[in-house]
């Protein structure tokens, strides 16, 4: 145990306990800037919105939507009202006039053209079509058993071109090949890499992490002791004496300069008032 905390504490001394100290102080100054300038700042940019940003953006809010209505809203109501209903209104008789007199016969007249001219003309249509295809049927089925032979045909000749040797490729070359390469390269090399991986993790990161996370420890308690002592010795060699001082020393020194002052000016009074009363006489009031 003492080889391993010698080097863990020589190591929080001269690497860690530096970056500590650091550390520390950073935090120190960012508790301080937080405290004395970005929390001041921060309530008067709070105060400086509500006062006078947000009344800015609530007129500038009411007459942007006033400007929306004139332009986008009110227009096409006006349009909508006094344009769009009187016109679709008209169009709306027009369609009923066309309907009624004109729509209305046109399809009467269609009708009786498609029943009386059409209707016929199509049935003979369909008969000579029945006749052309009990000549042409037999026709069309020979042609479509002939295609369908050829289609056959050259349906196997493009397997037997394009798709078996890839297929046979693939199945009797590409495969065994891919799978011996997986079992007796790729696996084995993946389980070394685990295995040498998990054995560093184990045996080299862990250790290393607990050295570095007790030296961090170490480095904290030395920067605490170090700022302790850093702290007194201010006390000790500062401040007390810098108090013993101004309390024992200042102050009474202080005192008598005040009361020195005090009584020479009150002389300096004196004499300037004899002066005044030799020279000049008593004062008239």
């Amino acid at each position: 145990m003492g080889v391993v905390r010698i080097p863990v504490k020589i190591m929080a001394v001269l690497v860690i306990l530096p970056v500590r100290v650091v550390w520390d102080l950073l935090v120190t100054f960012g508790r301080m800037l937080n405290r004395r300038v970005l929390r001041p700042v921060g309530q008067g940019l709070l105060w400086f919105y509500a006062r006078a940003v947000r009344p800015v953006l609530r007129g500038l809010g009411w007459v942007a939507a006033a400007l929306l209505k004139l332009v986008f809203v009110w227009p096409w109501v006006g349009l909508w009202r006094y344009v769009l209903t009187p016109v679709g209104r008209g169009l709306a008789w027009l369609g009923r006039w066309a309907h009624t007199y004109l729509f209305r016969p046109v399809c009467e007249a269609v009708a009786w053209l498609l029943r009386y001219v059409l209707v016929p003309l199509a049935e003979g249509i369909l008969r000579v079509g029945r006749v052309l295809g009990m000549v042409l049927t037999p026709i069309g089925r020979g042609l479509a058993w002939l295609g369908r032979g050829v289609a056959a045909v050259l349906a196997w000749s493009a397997r037997a071109l394009f798709v078996w040797p890839w297929v046979g490729l693939w199945r009797y070359v590409v495969t065994p090949v891919a799978f011996a390469a997986y079992r007796y390269l790729l696996r084995p090399l993946g389980l070394g890499v685990l295995w040498l991986a998990r054995e560093l993790y184990v045996y080299v990161l862990t250790p290393l992490g607990h050295l570095l996370l007790g030296a961090w420890r170490v480095a904290g308690r030395i920067s605490r002791a170090l700022g302790r002592g850093i702290l007194w010795l201010w006390r000790g060699l500062v401040a007390r004496p810098a108090a013993w001082v101004y309390r024992h020393v200042a102050t009474p020194v202080g005192h008598a300069a005040r009361e020195a002052w005090r009584t020479a000016r009150a002389a300096v009074r004196e004499v300037r008032g004899e002066v005044r009363r030799v020279l000049f006489g008593a004062a008239q009031r």
